[in-house]
């Protein structure tokens, strides 16, 4: 029973730590890095409240503090996850009118890694799927290649960005590409890809495709380029007042104050809510993984599909989406913009821009 004991102690305090690190105003990766694995962390608390229930017979009033602290740090825990499952309210809207060629547009997310060599999986799950919008992420010289070869024929309209840095970014549409920009906002060799597509209906939808870095110690000690970035696309969604998708992998989870603050900025909708976590990232490790990749949407977009695609040889599953034009759709979202959202946007994106990594941020 001491080892059981030892045990609750050992997982309760990685738990508590790892929901309270996150709270703290500060954008290092250490901290920032608990962000991710909230799933888990609900698993480490839950297995570690069991096991000081069952290791404790004679209960004192310490025994019940513990208990009540990895009680209230998996109450904590499961509130930040459960938005992300059946059992709450959806915020995009499922399609209600007829899903048509003039008025619907899909599109697929999908980080190929660099190094992975499987080229012909993607090509096919391509041709398979027939997504409107193809976006390729860490996509260097040899997957332009081979991409170009493979799908050349289906997708006419290309935007290439090939780099040797993990963050190539490659577009390929089946419709017009109208205006197409690649802007390297925050960092001079981290690219992000902008379009407008017109839909058969006469309707545009503004397109941003983004691949920030992440923090961590082999990448940037800090999150502040990437939360600037995102904050820098959300007030340019907001302020141009168009229908709009951003999508890529954000390197960021959707739960985070990063991409909470996002959300209410730009005022998109994450179709993910209410519906499932669609995990996309670690695809070789079933036990570590949180959702990476992802499509927000303006309210005017209502959702046909969304499915996590099959394996790759990355280590990201890609996703596919499929939106609806229904100018009416209301999806009634309750996160506003907050009386401090706007200076601390404006703070982040100036710190980030000038390259510096002590932004304090405001939960």
């Amino acid at each position: 029973m001491l080892a059981v004991r030892i045990l609750a102690y050992l997982l309760g305090t990685f738990g508590i730590v790892g929901t309270l690190l996150p709270l703290l105003p500060y954008d290092d990766f250490w901290i920032r890095g608990f962000d991710y694995p909230r799933l888990q962390l609900v698993f480490i608390l839950l297995l570690a409240s069991v096991l000081w229930l069952v290791s404790n017979k004679d209960w004192d009033n310490y025994d019940y503090l513990i208990g009540g602290l990895l009680l209230a740090a998996l109450g904590f825990q499961a509130a930040l996850m459960i938005p992300y499952s059946p059992i709450y309210r959806v915020q995009s809207i499922a399609a209600q009118q007829p899903v048509t060629e003039e008025t619907s547009l899909s599109l697929m997310v999908c980080n190929v890694l660099q190094t992975n060599d499987e080229y012909q999986k993607v090509i096919d799950l391509t041709l398979e799927r027939s997504p409107d919008i193809l976006i390729t992420l860490e996509s260097n010289q040899a997957w332009q290649d081979k991409l170009h070869a493979g799908l050349n024929k289906d997708y006419p309209h290309r935007v290439n960005v090939p780099l040797e840095n993990l963050y190539g970014m490659h577009l390929f549409s089946r419709v017009e590409l109208m205006n197409p920009e690649v802007k390297y906002r925050i960092k001079d060799d981290i690219p992000s890809i902008e379009a407008t597509v017109e839909l058969g209906n006469g309707e545009e939808i503004d397109l941003y495709f983004l691949h920030p870095m992440p923090p961590s110690p082999s990448e940037t000690y800090a999150s502040t380029g990437r939360d600037a970035e995102l904050a820098q696309v959300g007030m340019e969604v907001k302020e141009k007042g168009r229908t709009a998708i951003v999508a890529g992998d954000m390197n960021d989870v959707a739960w985070s104050h990063s991409s909470r603050l996002f959300q209410r900025l730009s005022g998109l909708l994450d179709p993910r809510q209410g519906r499932g976590l669609y995990a996309t990232f670690h695809a070789d490790h079933f036990w570590a993984r949180w959702p990476l990749d992802h499509v927000f949407h303006s309210t005017d977009l209502a959702l046909v599909e969304i499915e996590r695609q099959p394996y790759i040889g990355s280590d990201h599953f890609p996703m596919f989406v499929k939106f609806n034009y229904e100018k009416h759709v209301s999806a009634g979202r309750e996160d506003n913009l907050k009386d401090d959202d706007l200076e601390e946007a404006r703070e982040v994106i100036k710190k980030g821009e000038r390259g510096k990594e002590d932004v304090l941020v405001n939960q």
